[in-house]
């Protein structure tokens, strides 16, 4: 199960080979004359944050519809570390992030699966994998930028409007992430950097590491590029979790026999399994790009780009916890949970049992152990040729591959059944509860094995894309361009299990008893928690003495059936637009209009259950759309534009709705039956866009737009908690998982639902502050505000509307603030980033919670800034800081009975970046 093969040659590599001979062929002419074909636009020339800033603003002014960019302050160094952070900085962007790194984007309100991603003009998706608690693994359509140092890249544009010349797929957004290209640079170009990178939580230090080099041969006709990035990445993420909070009757509510009754009211709501949270992460991020490009004459240009990148990483987790209220009765009376648990006395505030005392409790404890990686490839292949002066014929073709593994997935779990004396209470600090577990937490005498738990799995998303496009300039006024798009894609997922994850060995003299050498202590290192110090299980120890990985006997793993699936989609597309600049009596205008056809044939395979096993089943299905769009910029003087556009825009659905069948699940107190539904119609809109911008000085702009959605089909998963016995299921699916067909579960399933109107306004103002006098007109500023509103009716798992509130993920306010100083020697910067609360469940999922109520985040804002001194022309030195304040992640469940309770609150705190960095 642990092999895995580091050795294999891919295009991606043998490029880069070919890339490192051809600079290695002509080092030494590093005099080389300066490319005359290199573009203005993308070249990065100029040093600093505001040279960045103004080449961004070019771009914005020069575009038909609404863009933002951020462009490389130099060669091979972008503003900030992480891809998504940097988009942060993008009016109407914000991030959510994973050990306290950015790792997805939402745009205007709308989530990371509403959003695409492309890679030098290709689309692209690679994903990651996380703890339980910020998702698990990636099985969607949203893109995980932590793949990817920024260093490997030169610009990254937001397209937030629609065009018929840029491929269909996005509500939000489309994101272009540029590599360089060896005709952006004036020949010989070398540039490196080194950092090392501490955080302060974990008390552990980093190397971080990134190279280009670059060149241009034959009279600057032909030219090849070769980029390296290394990281390496150790975070503490440590807090507490509530696991939900379920009512009285839930789960077959506490003992009859309870002296403290009021807990078993229906309108009375206990934390599922309150805990506190420790996880160590440990990452090494390697990225490689490498372009040729050539150029035998004016008329003809080819290019070949690769790009490479894997993260590698290791996740150590462990908890104590109460398991006892997440599970009901067993035919196992050692197993039985919440019926046999006696509340002997609490505290309610609003309809919250805040404080509780009890016996018979199960108290559990546990490690987990994750070693997954995600390597992506994507190689692409650019042509154009132009026949005389007015027609142009270009052409790509390429792949991309994701491959994630997580290959180890361990956890093993102690039990003490029955333990006397246990309570918890929130009456405090909700966030820091005091626990006390009835016994000495850190005592390793007297646990019992539980469950060994092996849940490898696997995730690939492939794309194979083709296109052919012309460009034919008719009038000095009027240019038509179109083409067609051929794009294969494929996901597959699979997980593996044992027969039975309760299936453990005897001790001496046929005891489950862990023996005191199979265990170690945890604690808390980064905050204070009651208690911060446990007892578990030590893995290694457990995985060397009962070769839990050898794949044989009761440790086999197998394919579970209801997590094998894939999806295919062949998209065939074709559009047809024109490009106009006229005028209409003295106001020019200039825009586009055009209109987009795709066919997607979709094939879904899942395992269906029936009452005699598991089948596997494929439905394949077949739609199409047709999407308009126009994009209007009017000059109402040099350096004021109005712009207008309007579009018909799709988005596919999620790919874990399309599965055929269900999946049945359980994760300790985690019980849930997910349903997919292949025949889901994509979520279509209508969006229309009014841009005011005012360019009223060099490299500044204030500028103010409002957007409208008008959403006008939807998908939404539906949930309800009921007992495993009511699915129709059989109860055979829950052997080996420890669960009853007594226990609730949460059952899910997506449908198309009607939309929703979405609504807001956008404010950005960038200014240098070159009116200043002396050293102070070094100074600028960029700031910006994204205001949106939208009401979504949700339902329930009967399709009757329950409630009509935000879009999940959706922050009504968000803002961002850059304060910097860009002098000859040295330079800083401060930056605020603000997201406001939002909502990520709607409605909730336990019963008082899912017709009024949902789960939401605590907005935050994180705090980062910058300094560089500049000891050369060659060499600069650097210091950096990261989420400044420890700005923590919070989130919480609502509902009109209880207010706001916790769900699970960590702090992963402030990083520091020492670095230095040359030019040649």
């Amino acid at each position: 199960m642990h092999s895995r093969n580091h050795e294999k040659k891919t295009p991606v590599t043998l490029l880069a080979l070919a890339v490192a001979l051809a600079l290695a062929g002509n080092a030494g002419a590093q005099q080389q004359s300066a490319n005359p074909n290199a573009t203005d636009l993308d070249t990065v020339t100029v040093t600093g944050y505001r040279a960045s800033v103004e080449k961004a603003l070019d771009i914005k002014r020069g575009e038909a519809g609404v863009v933002d960019a951020i462009v490389a302050e130099d060669i091979g160094k972008f503003p900030d570390l992480n891809l998504a952070e940097s988009l942060q900085r993008i009016p109407g962007v914000v991030i959510t992030r994973e050990a306290g790194e950015g790792r997805n984007i939402s745009v205007r309100g709308l989530g990371p699966e509403f959003t695409r991603v492309r890679i030098n003009g290709m689309e692209a998706l690679t994903t990651v994998g996380a703890g339980d608690q910020s998702g698990g693994t990636n099985r969607g359509r949203g893109f995980d930028f932590n793949v990817f140092a920024s260093d490997l890249f030169s610009q990254l544009l937001v397209r937030k409007t629609a065009s018929a010349d840029v491929e269909e797929g996005s509500l939000g957004a489309t994101v272009d992430l540029r590599t360089a290209r060896p005709f952006d640079y004036d020949g010989f170009t070398f540039a490196a950097s080194g950092q090392a990178s501490y955080n302060a939580m974990a008390e552990k230090a980093d190397p971080r590491i990134a190279a280009l080099v670059s060149n241009t041969f034959a009279d600057g006709t032909f030219g090849a590029l070769l980029s390296v990035a290394y990281s390496e990445r150790q975070a503490l993420e440590e807090g507490s979790n509530t696991g939900r909070w379920a009512n009285g009757p839930s789960n077959g509510n506490f003992a009859a026999s309870s002296p403290f009754a009021a807990a078993r009211g229906a309108n009375v709501f206990h934390p599922r399994f309150p805990r506190y949270v420790q996880m160590e992460h440990e990452q090494k991020r390697l990225g490689v790009t490498g372009s040729l490009q050539w150029k035998p004459n004016d008329a003809t240009e080819i290019s070949l780009d690769a790009l490479y990148s894997k993260i590698d990483a290791t996740r150590d987790e462990n908890y104590i916890e109460a398991i006892s209220f997440s599970r009901g009765a067993n035919a196992n009376a050692r197993l039985a949970g919440k019926p046999t648990t006696i509340v002997k006395n609490g505290e309610i505030r609003d309809n919250a049992l805040l404080y509780g005392e009890f016996d018979n409790v199960d108290i559990r404890t546990e490690s987990r152990h994750d070693e997954w990686s995600t390597e992506f490839k994507q190689i692409a292949l650019n042509g154009q040729h132009r026949f005389g002066d007015d027609f142009t014929l270009s052409g790509k073709i390429g792949i991309s591959r994701s491959k994630h593994e997580n290959p180890v997935q361990t956890t093993v779990i102690m039990d003490k059944y029955d333990v006397d004396g246990y309570s918890y209470d929130y009456r405090g600090n909700s966030r820091a509860p005091i626990l006390n577990y009835g016994l000495d937490p850190t005592d390793p005498n007297g646990w019992e094995l539980a469950e060994i738990r092996l849940r490898p799995q696997y995730v690939d998303n492939d794309f194979d894309t083709g296109q052919i496009d012309f460009n034919w300039n008719i009038s000095p006024g009027f240019r038509l361009k179109g083409g067609v798009l051929a794009k294969d894609y494929t996901f597959k997922t699979t997980e593996l299990r044992r027969a039975s994850e309760l299936a453990v060995p005897t001790f001496a003299g046929g005891s489950r008893i862990m023996p005191v050498e199979l265990t170690e202590q945890a604690g808390l290192k980064g905050i204070n928690g009651s208690p911060s110090n446990w007892v578990v299980p030590n893995l290694d120890a457990v995985a060397e003495q009962l070769d839990i990985y050898s794949n044989s006997g009761t440790f086999a793993v197998a394919p579970r059936a209801n997590n094998v699936r894939s999806v295919e989609e062949k998209d065939r597309g074709a559009y047809l637009m024109g490009e106009f600049s006229t005028e209409l009596g003295s106001l020019p205008l200039s825009g586009n209009f055009g209109v987009r056809y795709v066919r997607t044939k979709q094939s879904s395979t899942g395992q269906s259950t029936l009452a005699n096993g598991t089948v596997e089943t494929t439905v394949s299905r077949t739609y199409d759309d047709t999407l308009p769009s126009f994009n209007l910029v009017a000059e109402v003087t040099p350096d004021f534009l109005i712009r207008l556009g309007a579009a018909k825009v799709m988005s596919r659905p999620g790919l874990g709705s399309l599965t055929p069948g269900a999946t049945v699940a359980v994760a300790g107190g985690a019980r849930t039956i997910s349903s997919g539904n292949p025949a889901l119609d994509p979520i279509r809109a209508t969006n229309v866009d009014l841009g005011f911008e005012w360019y009223f000085s060099e490299g500044a702009m204030a500028g103010i737009g409002l957007f409208y959605k008008d959403i006008e089909s939807f998908v939404q998963t539906t949930r309800e908690v009921r007992p495993f016995s009511d699915s129709g299921l059989p109860a055979s699916l829950l052997t080996g998982t420890g669960a009853s067909a007594t226990d609730d579960f949460t059952y899910t399933k997506p449908v198309n639902t009607p939309g929703g109107e979405l609504h807001g306004v956008e404010a950005n103002y960038t200014q240098p502050f070159t009116f200043l006098p002396g050293k102070w007109a070094n100074l600028g500023v960029q700031l910006n505000y994204t205001w949106v509103e939208s009401k979504i009716q949700y339902i329930n798992s009967a399709g009757q509307p329950v409630m009509k509130t935000d879009l999940t993920g959706l922050s009504k306010s968000s803002w961002n603030a850059t304060l910097f100083y860009e002098g000859e020697t040295f330079a800083g910067r401060i930056s605020a980033t603000n997201r406001d609360d939002y909502l990520t469940q709607a409605p909730g999922q336990e019963t008082g919670f899912n017709l009024d109520g949902y789960h939401g985040m605590t907005g935050t804002t994180v705090f980062d800034a910058s300094i560089r001194y500049k000891i050369s022309d060659q060499l600069e030195l650097s210091l950096e800081g990261i989420n400044l304040t420890n700005e923590a992640s919070d989130e919480w469940v609502y509902s009109p009975l209880t207010g706001r309770l916790p769900l699970q609150y960590t702090e992963t705190g402030r990083q520091y970046l020492l670095g230095l960095r040359y030019k040649f």
